[in-house]
């Protein structure tokens, strides 16, 4: 094994132009897929944003509630029966609408999430959501997520330099009285957060008695997973119970597999892959075969073929493993572009750098064992 490494690196280097070559393969397969496992990251932390800052043990929606921006209701008296059920403490609707937003500075009109709420410190774990009730819960105020994107305007500069923010919300004028953090997602480009007599005044089409989530806090010491049986039995079929963290893992779940978003990124990661093996695979086959007569050559002196197999993967390892730093550090300088430019929650951890060296690894080792292929024409006899 020690006598094949120095010679999997000679052969490596003897084409320097070659090994460039196959190091840029290696490279576009690491930058590829790693800036797509991050994508894929964002996309799955960013959809459960705004429900992962919910004080809630169980989570009461409608069986044809899709996402964040595609809800369906449920009537109200669904809470008021389920405040019934022993081991529940309070009950909280919320009510989710998308709504034009002006650009207080530009004057354009955007799309954004607006949810209401009864004004009250169950509801949102935000602190400034809770430091400003008593605002919200005024004619007209309501509260600007600052991770918004700036085309809704500079709405937390303006509020910094103590400048009122007045503008309309669904045509109604609005005044901005506080700021948030949530942040955007891959659904919606920003957030407001208002009372829910405020949320019926911008939309005046909703009724009160139509909720779209419903948020249900338990007793302290009552198990979780037993509430929740005890008010599906209690509820009929037209709402569906879940805990907290099957809420959040059914939101994941609609993006990764009933929306093209998530077959995108994981077919996007394949193709990187194949794409990278194929390069490798064309760079080894070329090496075996422009040095098929030394390869025989070897074997005619007693080497078995296994040795020689180990020569050809320890160079696909090599390229790999030279091809992975350099393909890291562009990855990351693309994610903080991007980071920067959508406001997703878009980063590069360490489990999916590990992850994508893995696939490289395999990658590589694939075309290898593909390319090993042409040394069974490497016959002594050919030599003399």
């Amino acid at each position: 094994m020690s006598a094949g490494i120095p010679l999997a690196w000679l052969q490596l280097t003897k084409a320097r132009g070659r090994l460039l070559a196959a190091l840029a393969g290696v490279m576009f397969t690491v930058i590829f897929s790693l800036v797509q496992l991050a994508f894929q990251d964002a996309l799955y932390t960013s959809v459960t944003l705004l429900y992962s800052h919910l004080k809630a043990d169980i989570v009461l929606i409608s069986p044809r509630y899709q996402c964040v921006v595609a809800t369906e209701n449920f009537p109200l008296r669904r809470l008021y029966q389920a405040l019934a059920v022993d081991g529940v403490d309070s009950a909280s609707p919320l009510y989710l609408g998308m709504m034009p937003w002006k650009n207080p500075i530009s004057h354009r009109d955007r799309q954004i999430l607006v949810i209401g709420f009864n004004p009250s410190p169950d509801v949102f774990d935000l602190r400034n959501v809770n430091e400003n009730l008593h605002q919200i819960a005024e004619p007209g105020n309501i509260l600007f997520d600052e991770g918004s994107r700036p085309e809704f305007g500079p709405v937390p500069e303006l509020l910094r330099t103590s400048r009122p923010v007045t503008t309309e919300l669904s045509h109604r004028q609005v005044e901005v009285d506080g700021l948030f953090r949530i942040g955007v997602n891959f659904a919606d480009d920003g957030n407001i957060i208002t009372s829910d007599t405020n949320f019926f005044r911008l939309l005046p089409y909703r009724s009160p008695g139509i909720v779209d989530i419903g948020l249900i806090r338990l007793k302290p010491g009552v198990d979780v997973a037993a509430a929740r049986n005890r008010i599906e039995a209690a509820l009929p079929g037209d709402v569906t119970v879940l805990t907290r963290q099957s809420f959040l893992d059914r939101e994941k779940s609609f993006f990764s597999s009933s929306l093209p978003v998530g077959l995108f990124f994981r077919t996007s990661v394949l193709v990187g892959l194949i794409v990278g093996a194929v390069i490798v695979y064309q760079i080894l086959y070329s090496d075996v075969s422009e040095h098929l007569s030394e390869y025989a050559t070897v074997k005619a002196i007693g080497y078995h073929d296994r040795y020689l197999f180990r020569v050809v993967l320890q160079e696909a390892l090599i390229l790999s493993i030279l091809g992975f730093p350099p393909g890291v550090l562009v990855s990351w300088f693309v994610v903080q572009f991007a980071r920067s430019a959508t406001l997703l929650p878009i980063h590069v951890t360490w489990t999916q750098v590990g992850a994508d060296y893995l696939f490289t690894a395999f990658m590589c080792a694939i075309a290898g064992a593909l390319a090993v292929r042409k040394l069974q024409q490497a016959d002594p006899v050919d030599v003399f």
